[in-house]
């Protein structure tokens, strides 16, 4: 676990709920819990700040730091696939389709914008062709003007007719038995962990601070590989839904005494 993930970890998870800001005291001695220096907590939050991730203000001789509005839409728009994983109302039919053509001399743009692609779920059907099941255009089209890059992107709302069905298509742009596996690894770790310390009975409040935490930290990785499909896409065999459940279940026994612990250390500005 390296200090920069877990504090997007304690931002999304504890503090957007609350005030978003939170004295540098605090968060070290949280991450403390980890095993985490404060050295090595304040480096990370430093390379946050410098990366437009987070703000601060002093109150006395105290440093307070809180999300930027960037920061806080990131963590926003997780929260809605995590806090539970949305539903949807079915499938109807459509592809978000996005073309793109970006100059070698934005370079650096082009990869970001790449990433940000994935992250909400875009799948690689041809070189600079990226698509998605999901009607995620007007989240592009916020990224692409955010980036000054609209002159060089298309974004469509299409229909396929052939060849390929709609699964063999998703299958040629995600590679689901990974994704299948990794959820495998998420269940076959955390059910015997959940149930070993289920029998133990009441666990001390930092201990459910750590476990929870350490749960969603893991389970906030799915965003970055998950695409997050239509049941009607999904194989016949999939796991994700096992893993959400666990997932439920084990955040739901540790949310109590996690939540007590996190606000005796919080301390907020005056």
């Amino acid at each position: 676990m390296k200090p920069q993930s877990m504090l997007f970890t304690i931002y999304g998870e504890y503090l957007r709920h609350t005030s978003n800001e939170i004295w540098i005291g605090s968060l070290t001695r949280l991450l403390g819990e980890f095993g985490m220096t404060e050295q090595a907590v304040r480096a990370a939050i430093s390379r946050m700040q410098r990366q437009g991730w987070l703000t601060s203000r002093k109150v006395g001789n105290r440093s307070f730091y809180s999300m930027s509005p960037r920061g806080q839409k990131r963590l926003d728009e997780a929260a809605e696939r995590i806090y539970p994983r949305h539903e949807g109302k079915g499938w109807q039919g459509k592809w978000c389709m996005i073309s793109y053509n970006i100059p070698e001399d934005r370079r650096h743009l082009r990869d970001q914008f790449r990433k940000e692609l994935t992250y909400l779920g875009f799948g690689l059907l041809t070189n600079s062709t990226w698509f998605s099941p999901n009607d995620l255009t007007d989240k592009v089209r916020e990224i692409t003007e955010t980036y000054e890059i609209t002159g060089h992107v298309e974004i469509f709302t299409a229909e396929h007719f052939g060849w390929s069905e709609p699964r063999q298509l998703v299958e040629k742009c995600w590679d689901l038995e990974s994704i299948n596996a990794s959820y495998r690894s998420f269940i076959d770790t955390y059910r015997p962990h959940f149930e070993a310390l289920r029998a133990q009975g009441d666990l001390p409040d930092n201990r459910c601070f750590v476990e929870k935490t350490q749960l969603v930290h893991q389970y906030r990785k799915f965003l970055f590989i998950d695409p997050d499909l239509p049941q009607e896409l999904l194989p016949d065999l999939w796991l994700g839904q096992e893993a959400d459940e666990l997932f439920s279940e084990f955040y739901g026994w540790l949310h109590p005494g996690a939540t007590r612990f996190f606000e005796e250390l919080y301390e907020a500005a005056p």
